[in-house]
């Protein structure tokens, strides 16, 4: 039996999941720029964009929602579009997946935080992404919440900087992040779809949350490139987004994804995730 997921905002992290599906599925996606659409359609994906597109069939035949778009000052643009016609097809999604972020969860300075953990966002960013969960969980759906931390992957390492030379090492004392391979996003909503477990909130990274830092010195390594130069946080040249991400600093634990949906993490800590990205680079490391 053929089962359809639809996708709002189908962009990098759910083109992954997509490339995991059988061919048994079908994938409609929503997108807002028409230069994308023929790259998603070339992939199997059926394209609507969106907003402007009517996406009642879509929904009429979705057995399964995705949701990566992010929310705005306006609240969440799917629920703003569609909230009505989402309500009255409850009963036919088998499961509903919303993409959020670690950021929910704020400044820790350093220590860990899990799925239970107070969400006490510190940032707009963050104060958006709880408003927009809670509105999702309001709606009596067979809602999965899924908070992923910082993405990495394919067209998103850091060797291209570290190669041209404008990777930057920032020094904030006990700063930490959280990362995920976007492989393993993919695997774990693959569990979850094939798991369903409606209300479950998962944080999504890897094994080894570590200094910003560390991660470029090691990629430079493994390019054998001089690693860059350290630069304090309090006096670096940064745009205010790029300075917001230092705004928090928290280890993010993983144990449901592995005692829940059964994952075992591809890429275990960016090491093995950076190896992995410059042997598909340059043909083998």
């Amino acid at each position: 039996m053929t089962k359809t997921l639809l996708s709002f905002g189908h962009g990098y992290s759910a083109r992954a999941l997509t490339r995991l599906l059988s061919d048994d599925w079908r994938v409609i996606g929503t997108t807002r720029s028409e230069e994308k659409a023929a790259a998603l359609m070339a992939e199997g994906t059926e394209l609507r964009i969106w907003p402007g597109a009517d996406l009642i069939p879509a929904l009429n035949a979705a057995t399964h929602v995705l949701i990566s778009a992010g929310p705005s000052e306006a609240g969440d643009p799917v629920l703003n579009d569609l909230r009505a016609e989402i309500e009255t097809r409850r009963d036919q999604f088998e499961w509903v997946g919303y993409l959020s972020t670690t950021g929910v969860y704020g400044d820790h300075q350093g220590n860990w935080v899990d799925e239970t953990t107070p969400l006490t966002p510190s940032t707009k960013r963050g104060q958006m992404r709880v408003e927009a969960e809670a509105a999702w969980q309001s709606l009596n759906l067979p809602l999965h919440i899924f908070r992923l931390a910082g993405i990495y992957g394919p067209g998103r390492g850091p060797f291209a900087k570290v190669r041209n030379g404008t990777a930057r090492r920032i020094i904030k004392k006990g700063q930490v992040f959280s990362r995920i391979h976007v492989a393993d996003i993919a695997q774990i909503l693959a569990a979850s779809i094939a798991r369903p477990n409606p209300g479950a909130i998962y944080n999504l990274c890897d094994n080894d949350p570590a200094p910003p830092e560390d991660v470029i010195a090691h990629a430079a390594e493994l390019l054998n490139l001089p690693i860059p130069p350290a630069q304090d946080f309090e006096t670096a040249d940064m745009t205010p987004m790029a300075r917001s991400f230092y705004a928090e600093s928290k280890k993010v634990r993983n144990d449901r994804i592995k005692d829940e949906l059964s994952v075992e993490l591809i890429y275990p800590d960016y090491r093995a995730g950076l190896r992995a990205l410059l042997a598909a680079e340059t043909g083998g490391v």
